[in-house]
């Protein structure tokens, strides 16, 4: 299996957040945005908005982060995500969710919506972890998270930086590097397709990605993510978003210091 909701991921954080008010004047307003540094933007929201807090929150604060859904592949698939979160009554992904029930809390009303997007297509089969960065503020989902998004506590792990790939040097390292096969169809892997690799010890899986998802959907045929699947090689049970940010070490570059209000991407990111 892979790690657990507390281990370090290399590559960039995308994650969709739930703010809640401590103000007693506004006590109980919820706020849902996007973060590439959650203890950053929680001070913006904080400091109003000439500190780079969204208008929602300016001057009702404190605010105070309590969860946060992380482990987005894309920004798009976090931006997506939030937009859906905000507007439930509007996502045809949704439509199955009753609006907000007479006494609900917003707070409530909020982690309603969150458990069904969990496990509703797309988001369903993202490698996503569900964190409480507030333990006293944790409610059970109802319906729970899949058996894959694991439940963590505490503000997310400083993020691991991706090693740069070595560069070859070497005439004999190009000529293996030309060589390199794919398990399971033989065919050579390019210069610019970035292989799977299984991360157990002594396995030398290394695919292409369409030929090990369709390896691991045999028993889900009806299915375009995996979510899990037995290792070719070695046998081992891998999920299916640990390969991918693996396979993403060493390709990412360096994450941008700017947040992205979901005001410029309404149109866009309709889902």
């Amino acid at each position: 299996m892979g790690p657990t909701g507390g281990a370090s991921r290399p590559g960039r954080f995308f994650g969709v957040y739930l703010l809640y008010c401590l103000n007693p004047r506004h006590r109980g307003r919820v706020y849902v945005g996007f973060t590439v540094n959650p203890a950053r933007r929680v001070q913006q929201h904080n400091g109003g908005r000439r500190k780079g807090g969204a208008w929602r929150t300016s001057g009702r604060g404190p605010w105070e982060m309590v969860l946060i859904v992380h482990g987005f592949p894309s920004l798009v698939a976090a931006l997506r995500f939030e937009w859906a979160w905000q507007h439930p009554q509007a996502s045809r992904r949704l439509a199955h969710v009753g609006p907000r029930l007479r006494g609900e809390a917003t707070f409530a009303f909020h982690l309603r919506v969150l458990a069904h997007m969990l496990r509703a297509p797309p988001w369903a089969r993202l490698p996503l972890t569900l964190r409480w960065l507030r333990a006293d503020f944790r409610q059970d989902l109802c319906p729970p998270p899949p058996p894959h998004v694991p439940l963590a506590f505490g503000p997310p792990p400083p993020r691991a930086l991706a090693p740069r790939r070595r560069a070859v040097d070497t005439e004999s390292e190009l000529e293996h590097d030309a060589e390199t096969r794919c398990t399971l169809c033989a065919r050579v892997l390019q210069d610019e397709e970035d292989p799977l690799c299984c991360p157990h010890p002594g396995c030398s899986l290394r695919a292409h990605v369409i030929c090990l998802a369709e390896e691991f959907l045999q028993e889900e045929p009806g299915q375009l993510l995996p979510l899990e699947g037995q290792c070719p090689g070695c046998k081992n049970s891998l999920l299916w978003g640990d390969l991918i940010w693996l396979c993403r070490m060493g390709t990412e570059e360096e994450e941008e210091d700017s947040e992205l209000e979901e005001e410029h991407w309404t149109d866009m990111l309709e889902i």
